[in-house]
């Protein structure tokens, strides 16, 4: 793992976005990403949605956006909340329009945090690259993707375990019955194919 990432990622996103992040805030969402109560939507998740971005900014028509809409989108998470996205948005916006960003920067990191809930196909090219990375655990290797599969059952842990059988074979099923799971030709070339075994075998 590097290390040195999440530093390089947070202070090349405010640059290219050419504002100062507002003091502090690093230290705040690295905090908010290490609560008890996140097992998959932990750091761990965060540092490979970093990982995955920084060779695909060239993807990206507004990088610095993207960038920051990762390090926002599951920023606030209770697993047995309903509006953690529009959360997380509100909180990137904040910080933005404190930072001085334009009402055009805000409103385009709250649709890309937003499109995040996965409930409607992503619009847009910066949209599409994030989802893939967001999406890209359904196409990890074997182990990775078992151990996914045991850290989100954990964070919903308070869920009867049949009901949540159930529940996850219709999220998985969701998925597989798209004509294509990833937006960008890069995503899908490199884990689609992973991503249908992996759910098809899931549960």
């Amino acid at each position: 793992m590097d290390e040195r990432l999440p530093v390089r990622s947070w202070q090349r996103a405010w640059a290219v976005l050419g504002l100062s992040a507002p003091e502090g805030l690093m230290q705040r969402l690295l905090g908010a990403w290490a609560e008890p109560q996140r097992h998959y939507h932990s750091q761990q998740h965060l540092h490979e949605c970093l990982a995955l971005l920084e060779p695909a900014l060239d993807l990206a028509q507004h990088p610095g956006e993207v960038e920051l809409a990762l390090w926002f989108h599951d920023a606030v998470y209770d697993p047995q909340g309903k509006g953690n996205e529009a959360c997380s948005a509100d909180w990137a916006c904040e910080a933005l329009a404190q930072a001085g960003a334009s009402h055009e920067v805000q409103q385009r990191v709250r649709a890309l945090i937003m499109a995040t809930c996965h409930d409607a196909e992503p619009e847009g090219d910066d949209a599409r690259l994030l989802v893939d990375i967001d999406l890209a655990i359904l196409g990890a290797d074997p182990a990775r993707f078992a151990e996914y599969d045991a850290q989100v059952r954990e964070e919903y842990r308070w869920v009867p375990g049949w009901l949540y059988r159930r529940k996850r074979k219709d999220v998985l099923a969701g998925f597989l019955a798209r004509p294509a799971i990833y937006g960008t030709e890069r995503f899908r070339e490199r884990f689609e194919g992973r991503a249908r075994e992996n759910m098809r075998g899931s549960g």
